[in-house]
């Protein structure tokens, strides 16, 4: 199950459909819902906002009544930027800045996180992944605003994590550090060479490697990098 179904969401359940997983996808807007139907008929579309606290329960409610359980949860949602992604500069910003972030996407991570470790402990396994972007890492200019949403991000995902361990259940953070090459970012990466970026099937493929990890040796944070990104672990 994945939350977010728009771009990097969609591409997951394209991509694991093809390998024979059944895949459900959530997103806040019909629109988008009804575009993913068409594409991938075969992938449970649900219509539900992850900031509502019922809309996440009705969603795993959905997926499990269809399919009978869930092996893998991903939240890979985006926070709605307002002014610009990241929020602006803080000298600069107005009060309402921040809420698109603090007050919006942070309750969304929070809600997806709680009711899908919950649903996987019940099983006792399955993995749980939370994406979030480099500024979970270290705050820039002009992106101190989203940096809080996704330090808030890393913080509930290492909590969940160190809760979900005792369960035989695997919960990581996939940090993307990179702009991911879609449609929406195309104009930005015009004219620059592929490895100044990522692309949605290379953070596919670090989500299907957390999943298939032995309990031996989970990850529990990973971060993908492109080879020409100005940022280093």
């Amino acid at each position: 199950m994945v939350f977010g179904a728009r771009n990097l969401g969609r591409t997951l359940a394209r991509e694991l459909l093809a390998e024979g997983w059944n895949a459900a996808a959530a997103a806040r807007s019909e629109e988008t819902i009804a575009s993913l139907a068409e594409e991938l008929p075969d992938v449970l579309g649900i219509t539900a906002d992850a900031a509502v606290a019922d809309d996440v329960e009705r969603a795993f409610a959905q997926t499990i009544d269809r399919f009978g359980g869930l092996d893998l949860v991903v939240n890979a949602m985006t926070p709605s930027s307002r002014g610009g992604f990241g929020g602006g500069a803080l000298l600069e910003a107005p009060p309402e800045a921040i809420d698109a972030y603090a007050r919006d996407f942070v309750p969304s991570v929070f809600n997806v996180l709680r009711v899908g470790s919950r649903v996987l402990a019940e099983r006792g396994r399955g993995t749980l992944i939370q994406l979030t972007g480099g500024s979970s890492r270290r705050a820039i200019e002009g992106r101190g605003p989203w940096a809080v949403g996704a330090f808030a991000t890393r913080a509930l995902t290492q909590a969940v994590a160190l809760e979900l361990r005792p369960m035989g259940v695997h919960a990581a953070l996939l940090i993307v550090d990179a702009t991911i090459a879609s449609a929406k970012t195309s104009a930005g990466l015009e004219g620059k060479p592929d490895e100044a970026s990522t692309s949605e099937e290379d953070v596919v493929a670090a989500i299907r490697y957390l999943h298939g990890q032995s309990p031996r040796a989970w990850t529990h944070e990973l971060q993908i990098t492109p080879r020409l990104d100005r940022w280093v672990p």
